[in-house]
């Protein structure tokens, strides 16, 4: 199938006005295929030939202004239009489309709860093709009207209101102009729960099976969208541009959520199932503030192309972790922003693959290529360089900036070049020069202190600088606190800085215990500490008194041991210090994620990892006695869930399993049963009976991803190369069983039954992902890479893999993005 190219994008936008689709689904046809008739109607400026793409199983009759066309000269997925003359007209097409198992177009999911099927929709970013014929770019919007036939006991949603005609017959209302990429429908028995805010239909979905645990959080959700939506209405002049807000949450997601206008999509995970903590909570409001931000930013104003993906992602990004923190519960939004968001921009922009927040055209040339930007540079990287730009703008002349450049393109399309000119049209400062800096740029600046001493007692500041970029930041100076012998440390100061300094060393009075740069993370650099700072940090860590400000610190330690410049021994007896003190959810779990999946995983050697394993489950073990109180049932939760994860014996979490439950709480519900069972697994102390039994109880779409995960990590041969021919041979697998088979597959203390799989990945891989596609080759690299494997044979293999095997565009990035991290990891344990 051909990829669309930019160059052929912009010829075809410079002859093509497209107005309007009309289109009809029949959605009854059977479980492998869906009856598509679409009516186009557009304008050809010039006579010139053009092509409409369209992937289906069957293409069965086209007409161009009453006269057909031959369906045999569908090339691939390209339908050539011959001859056009100057002026309008309509194409019709009738066809039948395939049902994706991968998330990719048309995606449709049976409930093993209930046998109920559900069908959606996910288009981005060249997908309509799978559902409808179509002009298929961003930047050329047309209306959209939609009807459809469905069982009668479905229901169907869509960008607009939708109406039951009778007889299975649905019509959802004509759409603003909006891009292909955009369009949305998704049909099935959804439980539903509809209310109205500021006289505009709102509503949340899910699969029936779902429904007690949806009803139990929907006043948290709907709360939670008003009041963003509230929020938004005070900072944005453009008022919100569609006719309803419906939130669906559908299985077999996969992305944390599509921001189709009218109709976001949500993974049903979202939908909780079993115990979370509040900063899981915290993240499901963060992407309801996020795709909310995009019905201006992505929908009403979007790109022209793909390079300016980052213009949809980086704003919702800096302005859903924003947003909730002014108007929700949620006031520490950025400490998880800075823990979690944050080292995923960090690592990802250390990689070979970077690329500027704002590539230039030329190095997104086609939709393969720009598929590979949705990562941490676009969302993490792209969010922290607004948030510097409205720390050196202010947040005044940055909202003006955004409602100037709703009101110029509304309903149309906008670059990187519009967003700037509208920036720099409300304030005197250099918007140009900061955004080639900030945004056409590569890699991670690194601020380290020189403090030097002065007269009398006193000292200054000297910022080394290892970049290009200009940051303004906040230095804070902390002193022990006397009061409790040093324990904590307390702000004396923050002094506001501009780097590079032009003014000459900063002075800072008398020498603070701690001197941290970037305090308050409103930059996007890597900082280093001096002697004695770094002295205090491994003292007093846990008594500074901001949680950002611990944040800060846990990066900079995560930094230097990913550089090699601090041993992961080091930040294991940090974490295993400090954890027990802290108070905050985010750190907490995100200290302990690096600490189990990079430090014991992989920089730890394998004759390291049974004593790195040893420190973190007893840190695991004082949380757990910490809490017995039970007054932080979230701390609780997060050291249960990792004293499962690195239990190095069976004995304690089988007696638990067993139980029903972690002696004073919490009881196992189905994610803590099946955490449980599949370490068991790991470890060779349950078996196929167990599993079995397990799935007996819990036969959900969830359980059977827990059985699968479980199944794949048993330390036996012939289960091992079931699940290997299930990954790679057959291609029935969901996206969801296949992730869930994948990531109990390789297991590091399996390393010697597994070793004959590992030069095996990187030819069967490539080969699955050419057959199944970009979803598939995407989680193929992601989830079934031998992570665990950090030597230089699986390096070398790697490497011919990318240089010999030509993977296509999706696999060889996580390949590439894989191969480095696994370098980083050799290096790490040689420093």
């Amino acid at each position: 199938m051909s990829v669309l190219t930019r160059d052929e994008a912009q010829t075809r936008a410079t002859l093509l006005d497209v107005h309007r689709y009309t289109i009809d689904l029949d959605l009854t046809t059977g479980d492998e295929t869906f009856d598509s008739k679409t009516v186009i109607r557009f304008t050809a400026r010039t006579d010139a030939d053009t092509f409409i793409e369209v992937k289906p199983a069957e293409l069965r009759s086209v007409t161009l202004d009453g006269q057909p066309l031959d369906p045999e000269t569908l090339d691939g997925n390209r339908l050539p239009l011959k001859n056009l003359t100057a002026g309008a007209h309509e194409l019709s097409v009738e066809a039948s489309m395939r049902y994706s198992r991968t998330g990719e177009g048309m995606h449709r999911f049976t409930d093993p709860t209930d046998g109920e099927t559900y069908l959606y929709s996910n288009l981005c970013m060249d997908d309509a093709q799978r559902v409808f014929p179509v002009f298929d770019q961003p930047d050329l919007k047309a209306v959209f009207e939609i009807t459809a036939t469905v069982p009668d006991h479905w229901t169907f949603l869509a960008n607009g209101v939708t109406t039951a005609l009778g007889d299975g017959r649905w019509q959802a209302a004509p759409t603003p102009l909006i891009s292909t990429y955009l369009v949305a429908v998704a049909a099935g028995p959804w439980h539903s729960v509809r209310t109205e805010h500021r006289g505009l239909p709102f509503g949340i979905h899910c699969r029936r099976s779902l429904a007690p645990h949806l009803d139990a959080d929907a006043d948290e959700l709907l709360t939670i969208t008003k009041q963003c939506y509230d929020r938004y209405h005070e900072k944005f002049e453009e008022p919100y541009p569609f006719d309803s807000y419906d939130q669906a949450f559908v299985p077999e997601f996969n992305a944390g959520a599509m921001e189709n206008p009218g109709l976001v999509t949500f993974r049903d995970e979202f939908v909780y199932r079993s115990a979370v903590t509040d900063t899981e909570r915290q993240t499901r409001a963060m992407v309801i503030a996020h795709e909310m931000a995009h019905m201006w930013f992505g929908d009403l104003v979007t790109l022209r192309w793909w390079d300016d993906i980052w213009l949809n992602e980086s704003f919702a990004e800096y302005m859903g972790y924003q947003t909730l923190t002014e108007a929700t519960r949620f006031a520490d939004t950025w400490t998880d922003f800075g823990v979690v968001r944050k080292a995923w921009g960090y690592d990802a922009d250390q990689r070979p693959s970077t690329h500027p927040v704002a590539p230039d055209p030329e190095l997104v040339p086609d939709t393969a290529s720009a598929m590979l930007n949705f990562d941490g540079i676009s969302y993490a990287k792209g969010a922290s360089a607004l948030r510097q730009l409205v720390t050196w703008l202010g947040e005044k002349d940055f909202l003006a900036g955004i409602n100037t450049h709703f009101a110029r393109h509304k309903f149309a399309n906008a670059t990187l070049a519009d967003f700037i000119d509208s920036l720099a049209s409300v304030t005197d400062r250099d918007v140009h020069a900061w955004a080639d800096t900030w945004l056409r740029t590569t890699g991670v600046d690194t601020l380290k202190p020189v403090v030097t001493p002065g007269a009398e007692g006193t000292y200054a500041l000297q910022v080394e600088h290892d970049g290009s970029r200009p940051h303004r930041i906040a230095v804070g100076l902390y002193d022990l606190d006397v009061a409790d012998e040093g324990r904590h440390l307390v702000l004396r100061e923050r002094l506001d800085l501009d780097v590079p300094q032009t003014d000459g060393p900063l002075p800072i009075g008398k020498r603070p215990a701690l001197l941290l740069l970037n305090d308050g993370d409103l930059t996007y650099a890597k900082v280093r500490f001096d002697a004695e700072s770094f002295k205090a940090v491994t003292e007093s860590l846990s008594g500074l008194p901001s949680p950002l400000t611990r944040a800060v610190v846990w990066n900079a330690l995560r930094d230097a041991v990913r550089d090699g410049e601090l041993p992961p021994t080091a930040y294991l007896e940090a974490a295993r210090a400090h954890l027990p003190y802290e108070t905050d959810l985010a750190l907490v779990q995100g200290v302990l994620a690096f600490a189990s999946v990079q430090v014991a995983d992989r920089y730890a050697t394998p004759e390291e990892r049974p004593a790195a394993l040893a420190t973190l489950s007893s840190l695991c073990r004082d949380l757990i006695r910490r809490t017995e109180d039970g007054d932080n049932p979230g701390l609780r939760l997060i050291a249960v869930r990792h004293f499962i994860d690195v239990a190095a014996h069976p004995d304690t979490i089988a007696a638990w399993l067993a139980d029903g439950t972690v002696p004073g709480g919490p009881e196992l519900d189905p994610e803590l049963r099946w955490r449980v069972l599949a370490r068991l697994a790991v470890l060779g102390a349950t078996d196929e009976a167990a599993i079995a039994a397990e799935l007996a109880r819990d036969p959900s779409a969830t359980g059977q991803e827990g059985a699968a995960r479980c199944r794949a990590a048993l330390p036996d041969a012939d289960t091992k190369a079931k699940a290997w021919e299930a990954m790679f041979t057959h291609d029935d697998l969901s996206n969801y069983l296949f992730i869930a088979t994948a990531q109990g597959f390789w297991q590091p203390e399996q390393a010697d039954l597994v070793r004959e799989y590992v030069p095996r990945f990187f030819e069967d891989a490539v080969t699955l992902a050419a057959r199944r596609g970009p979803a598939i080759a995407d989680a193929t690299g992601r989830w079934a890479f031998p992570a665990h494997a950090v030597d230089a044979e699986t390096l070398r293999s790697g490497e011919r893999c990318l240089s010999d095997a030509d993977p296509i565009p999706a696999l060889r990035r996580r390949l590439a993005d894989h191969l480095d991290d696994l370098g980083r990891a050799l290096r790490v344990r040689q420093a």
